[in-house]
């Protein structure tokens, strides 16, 4: 429940700390004092949009705070928890608004988005406005006031989780729909190129090897023909050759190694060359005997070489990719292909989504239909205890003419009202008034804040364009409510404000050049004054406290 609001700087509040009590908590005072205020600034404090002219002028900023108790409120309890701001048994909500229009949003002292206190608010308190009445004459509000009331959240969450999902589903299949003509083309081309090269199953690294392969190959004539001509100039020549002129050479010197030690010198370096000669003799005969001439071999390289870079200038890569190129079609084909597949996937998907959306739909109607007529009674006997006695309400559930699926399953919702005997149901926006439609709105709010989880229940005038009897009778079904929930109730009706547990006063105060508003608790003399100003107005007479006196006891 709510306990404290702090106001600091709002609107036309310079300071203001109010306490809140349990049960009912009736607001009154005169005309243009401002007594919405708290509750405007309350709507701050859970995260309504804040306007420029919420600064008092001169000043900064205005800074508003509401303390709760949440102690029993363990959905508050499990958010905050959840968002780790929990603090103790108490939680604060605070807001502060500069001048400008920037606002900072806090709970529990940690800064938040604005959004977060919206999604905290609704687990704190629940707010009837004056003018909720214009908003049930919208079909998703009587659909939103019907759900309210029977809890249907699981179901709706239950139908529109399938609507989504098929959805996607349907959005699935119409992209693929639309792309098949392209991947058909796509296919062919991708079918030819990975065929002919699956034909041609060239691996990584082949290509390097027959690049080298097809170069000796295409040079072993020339091999042959150097290691001939290297042989015959070292050893086979027969006129001359390097290693007959080595062993001349040693032959002349070794006559003259006695006279002259660096003759001796020279000719072991002249035989150490003979073996030198002799041995790359030796590895150029191996190497020429290991030389083949294979033209059927050579062939094939060539032809594989060649056509190697073929396929890689006809697909603009270096023939070394072509392995890598290949596999990327590959993947390429099978995604195609896996995209055939899901499109008859999908069909089936889409029939079975389809189904359970129905399934999910049909429970949901169901329980609408059995909830409609226990609300279509209560708020018929409601009326008919506000002074309509010969009201009847119908909430109507029929088949929604629309084709499309909607996340609120496939109900068409209506609020029918017969106000006069003989009368047929119709639209309540055709045969009600403007008072009439405060009653019947006032009545709804009445039976559904008896069904609402939130601790706190806030009446803004919801009691506008009413009077005796019936206001009587609305300020008894509200103090019923304040009996098991903490209500707060802003009303100009003294049939209504007699019946709270406590009663605070707003009063409008200035000096002629600057004005605020101050909120008092009223003890028991106060209200019957209180209550008299609201029936006699600003001249109290002897019966007015009387009456006053009448009403409070009452």
């Amino acid at each position: 429940m709510l306990l404290q609001l702090n106001i600091q700087n709002f609107a036309i509040v310079r300071q203001l700390d109010i306490d809140w009590q349990k049960g009912m908590t009736s607001i009154t005072g005169e005309t243009g004092a401002g007594k919405s205020i708290a509750i405007d600034a309350l709507g701050l404090c859970l995260g309504e949009r804040a306007t420029t002219n919420a600064v008092r002028p001169g000043e900064k900023k205005a800074d508003l705070a509401a303390t709760f108790d949440i102690k029993h409120n363990q959905a508050a309890i499990d958010w905050l928890d959840n968002h780790d701001l929990l603090m103790d048994d108490e939680c604060i909500l605070r807001r502060v608004i500069s001048a400008e229009g920037r606002s900072k949003a806090y709970i529990n002292g940690s800064q938040v988005p604005l959004a977060q206190l919206k999604d905290l608010g609704q687990w704190l308190i629940n707010i009837h406005g004056q003018h909720d009445h214009q908003l049930i004459t919208k079909s998703s509000e009587q659909r939103r006031i019907l759900d309210d009331y029977a809890n249907h959240y699981p179901l709706v969450d239950q139908v529109a989780y399938y609507h989504r999902n098929l959805h996607h589903l349907q959005s699935e299949l119409e992209r693929l729909q639309e792309s098949k003509s392209q991947r058909d083309a796509k296919l062919q081309l991708l079918e030819y190129q990975v065929n002919e090269l699956n034909e041609f199953d060239l691996q990584p690294n082949e290509f390097e090897q027959l690049e080298q392969d097809f170069k000796k190959q295409s040079s072993a004539q020339d091999l042959l023909h150097e290691c001939l001509q290297s042989l015959y100039m070292l050893t086979d020549g027969e006129q001359f050759n390097v290693l007959d002129g080595l062993n001349k050479s040693i032959e002349g010197i070794q006559k003259y190694a006695d006279l002259d030690p660096k003759f001796a010198e020279i000719s072991t370096m002249l035989n150490d060359a003979i073996i030198q000669v002799e041995e790359a003799s030796n590895e150029l005969r191996n190497h020429h005997d290991r030389i083949e001439l294979d033209p059927q071999a050579f062939n094939t390289i060539e032809q594989r070489y060649s056509l190697a870079i073929e396929l890689g200038r006809k697909h603009g890569i270096a023939p070394v990719d072509l392995p890598q190129f290949h596999a990327g079609l590959l993947k390429e084909l099978e995604g195609i292909n896996t995209d055939e597949s899901r499109l008859d996937q999908l069909h089936q998907e889409i029939e079975d989504c389809k189904a359970q959306y129905i399934s999910a739909s049909d429970n949901l109607s169901q329980s609408r239909k059995k909830h409609a007529e226990t609300l279509s009674k209560l708020i018929t006997a409601s009326l008919q205890e506000l002074n309509m006695e010969h009201g009847q309400f119908c909430v109507a559930v029929n088949d929604a003419e629309s084709e499309k699926s909607s996340p609120y399953g496939t109900d068409a919702i209506s609020f029918d009202v017969s106000l006069n005997p003989g009368q047929p149901l119709e639209a309540m926006n055709k045969v009600a008034s403007g008072g009439e439609m405060s009653r019947i709105s006032l009545a709804m709010q009445v039976i559904l804040a008896s069904r609402v989880t939130t601790p706190t229940l806030i009446f803004d005038e919801v009691d506008v364009g009413i009077s005796g009897p019936t206001a009587a009778m609305v300020g008894k079904k509200l103090k019923q409510l304040g009996e098991h929930t903490q209500v707060i109730c802003v009303t100009h009706l003294p049939q209504v404000a007699s019946k709270g547990h406590q009663q605070l006063f707003v009063a409008k105060l200035t000096d002629g050049e600057h004005t605020e508003t101050s909120v008092r608790e009223l003890n028991a003399q106060n209200r019957v004054e209180e209550i008299a100003r609201l029936l006699a107005g600003d001249t109290i007479t002897d019966s007015s406290l009387a009456n006053a006196e009448e009403l409070l006891a009452s």
